[in-house]
């Protein structure tokens, strides 16, 4: 028996089905084109779904500053039209809550999101992450350049004849965008893109292909996924676990994996290999990030490239004898600086710190008493004053390795001015090429120790409470301990805060501190957690003891190293 024709794709074998996504088409007229340093002037949104508009936002904003001639030529919005409107913090929530679950629209869309973005961290607000889709992006990748030579939505209005056409007023330009994408989307069909996965893709420049038949059988593993935040697993033959990953819409984010917008054969080969996806609802993005970082730890899965040995790292310790030396190592102990991703990286700074501070570069062990080993060339260079001899005695060695100490705990920058002040001496000797390397050592201990003091400081605290916006009027609730996150929650929408707080302290988990600066958390949860607290507009709730960084840390170095360095080093050269 011959057999039988492959079915019809419906679109919900697709992903997720454009019939059901939800589009809010953006607007924004502004100052002018930094999101930096310009504002706001003008919003325009339209809410379309299945080809329907079911809402419009529009509304003026004062942008506090006047409106630059030129732009009031471009726009015809003047000083004076816009001196009654409402500020951005007044527009900002509604604009937000008619955002929520929709995918973000707009010609040039990285304009329009990027103003968005740099809003909401300038006033407090939790950035939503929506799906952003470019109408530009998207015309270039269907439209062949003899049809549209120019993709700027003027010519595009004018080649689709909307009814609507663009004039530089955020409503207008907004309706405009709405014609010219379901123009587009009309179009999009003989490419075989029927879901959003595969339009985002398309709208990225990848190509537009069919989903494989073992896509389509494989898309049965996302029927129980719900659609929340947290992290999704997927298991082998032998229910072992494949790939690791997180998502705010668990749902969403693994159907995904079955459609034709997912061309990476590495994660085709991983999504060929699946039996089942399990996943684990989280309250919000940062729970569900720590869970990522433990789960990949734990499992180690052999397509996910990146964070699979979280407590792996290099530290830079004194070691414990008579005359200390610094040593790398892999076990942090009370006075270590790291973690650093390379035995290079963390050699390289301990190189930096020996050209400030005098502790001996020789690796033999000596006796405290009667040393009798004769003098390296260091000595002769006069570069150790030559322990191993019996020249120096440990009491004129001791205030060397203070030093070191009081450099990784923040007390003393001492060190780092003294090898600035090397780089001038250097530099007015006319030994540029010294200095530069000098001067790349200095900025690689700078960052070093920022880093190491920072995340020390979060994870040398019993009890951290913070609160977060979740954009939608309600907070996200999380509660640290050590370093690693013990509890987490979220307050909804007119649910008052604080008594959900107080159960979340009560019943969070119990943790130890170990040894080390990190009091034994992973470096890369201590930064998860770091950075929610500090970005977003969250809120401390509550801190035991109060938090503070040290006075004399690397933190007030970090501007001169900027100005010192044409590229500045970041965290990742030392990771």
């Amino acid at each position: 028996m011959p057999n039988a024709p492959a079915p019809q794709l419906s679109f919900d074998e697709l992903g997720t089905p454009l019939r059901e996504v939800t589009f809010v088409v953006l607007d924004l007229e502004t100052t002018g084109g930094s999101a930096r340093t310009d504002a706001i002037t003008e919003i325009g949104a339209v809410k379309v779904r299945g080809g329907e508009r079911i809402g419009e936002l529009a509304t003026l904003v004062d942008p506090g500053t006047g409106i630059p001639p030129n732009i009031v030529a471009l726009t015809g919005i003047t000083t004076a039209m816009v001196s009654a409107a409402p500020r951005l913090p007044a527009v900002l929530p509604a604009l937000l809550e008619f955002l929520s679950g929709a995918v973000l629209v707009a010609h040039n869309a990285p304009f329009d999101a990027g103003f968005l973005r740099a809003a909401c961290e300038r006033h407090g607000r939790a950035w939503p992450h929506p799906p952003v889709l470019c109408t530009a992006r998207l015309a270039r990748a269907v439209l062949p350049r003899s049809e549209a030579p120019s993709v700027r939505l003027g010519a595009l209005a004018r080649l689709f004849g909307t009814a609507t056409q663009p004039n530089h007023r955020a409503l207008a330009d907004a309706r405009a965008t709405v014609e010219v994408l379901h123009h587009l989307l009309e179009r999009i069909g003989n490419l075989g893109v029927q879901s959003l996965e595969e339009l985002l893709a398309l709208a990225r420049g990848a190509s537009a292909h069919r989903p494989t038949q073992r896509q389509r059988q494989q898309r049965r593993l996302a029927e129980q996924v719900p659609s929340a935040p947290g992290v999704y697993l997927f298991r082998g033959p032998r229910d072992e676990v494949l790939y690791v990953g997180t998502s705010g819409d668990l749902r969403r984010r693994v159907r995904s994996y079955f459609t034709a917008g997912e061309r990476r054969s590495r994660v085709r080969e991983m999504v060929d290999l699946a039996e089942r996806v399990e996943s684990v609802v989280c309250a919000h993005a940062l729970e569900a990030g720590v869970r990522e970082l433990r789960l990949l730890a734990a499992y180690k899965p052999r397509y996910n490239r990146r964070s699979r040995h979280p407590g792996r790292g290099w530290w830079v310790v004194p070691t414990v004898e008579a005359f200390p030396r610094l040593s790398v190592v892999t076990t942090p102990r009370d006075g270590a600086l790291g973690p650093f991703g390379s035995h290079r990286s963390a050699t390289a700074v301990v190189d930096a710190v020996l050209e400030a501070i005098p502790l001996r570069r020789c690796t033999q062990r000596i006796p405290a008493r009667n040393p009798s080993a004769g003098p390296c060339v260091l000595h002769e260079l006069g570069r150790c004053r030559a322990p191993c001899a019996g020249l120096q005695p440990t009491d004129d060695y001791a205030p060397a390795v203070a030093t070191w100490r009081r450099l990784v705990d923040g007390h003393d920058d001492s060190a780092l001015r003294t090898l600035a002040d090397g780089i001038t001496g250097l530099a007015e000797r006319e030994r540029f090429e010294a200095a530069a390397r000098r001067r790349d050592q200095l900025c690689m201990l700078i960052v070093a120790l920022e880093r190491a003091h920072r995340l020390a400081a979060l994870a040398a605290l019993p009890e951290v409470v913070g609160a977060r916006p979740d954009g939608r009027g309600g907070w996200e609730l999380a509660v640290l301990r050590w370093g690693r996150l013990a509890a987490a929650d979220v307050a909804r929408r007119g649910t008052p805060p604080m008594p959900v707080v107080d159960a979340l302290r009560r019943g969070a988990q119990t943790i130890l501190p170990g040894p080390g600066p990190l009091r034994g958390a992973p470096a890369e949860e201590v930064r998860l957690l770091h950075r929610w607290l500090t970005t977003g507009g969250t809120r401390l709730v509550h801190s035991e003891p109060n938090w503070s960084e040290p006075a004399r840390g690397a933190a007030s170095w970090v501007e001169w190293a900027r100005r010192a360095r044409p590229e500045p080093i970041s965290e990742g050269q030392i990771d």
